[in-house]
């Protein structure tokens, strides 16, 4: 387990003022991230969701609209966690994607917003007529 303390790219609906991190750490087994703050929440976010909301250009795109539907990640894992500063942590994932910057706040958020999001990512899978599987 990779477990790198304090400190992702703020998402809209988070303050600057977000809690503080307390604790990261990797469960391999159930292909998890849990994140706890100084708040007393503790978040497990599957690989796969955090995989499909990169905060990447590659994902979200360079502008509003731009981003691209990520399709095919039900498999995917956290290969390596690498400090960013004191704010943030780069996800590495086993299909290579490793250009995401996850700021505190951004992975706090996630944790908050977690079934929103996941439930908007399969309808939009399924408007698509794509899979979480792999071709």
């Amino acid at each position: 387990m990779h477990d790198p303390r304090p400190a992702p790219v703020a998402a809209p609906s988070v303050s600057a003022q977000a809690p503080s991190p307390t604790s990261l750490v990797l469960h391999q087994a159930s292909n998890r991230l849990e994140a706890a703050f100084s708040d007393g929440r503790v978040f497990s976010l599957p690989c796969e969701f955090l995989r499909v909301h990169s905060p990447s250009a590659e994902v979200r795109g360079h502008g509003p609209g731009e981003g691209t539907l990520q399709v095919g990640k039900r498999q995917v894992t956290v290969t390596d966690i690498e400090p960013v500063g004191t704010y943030a942590v780069k996800l590495v994932f086993s299909d290579g994607h490793d250009t995401g910057i996850f700021s505190w706040a951004l992975l706090y958020d996630y944790g908050v917003r977690q079934d929103t999001m996941w439930a908007r990512y399969l309808q939009r899978l399924e408007a698509a007529g794509s899979s979480r599987d792999p071709a």
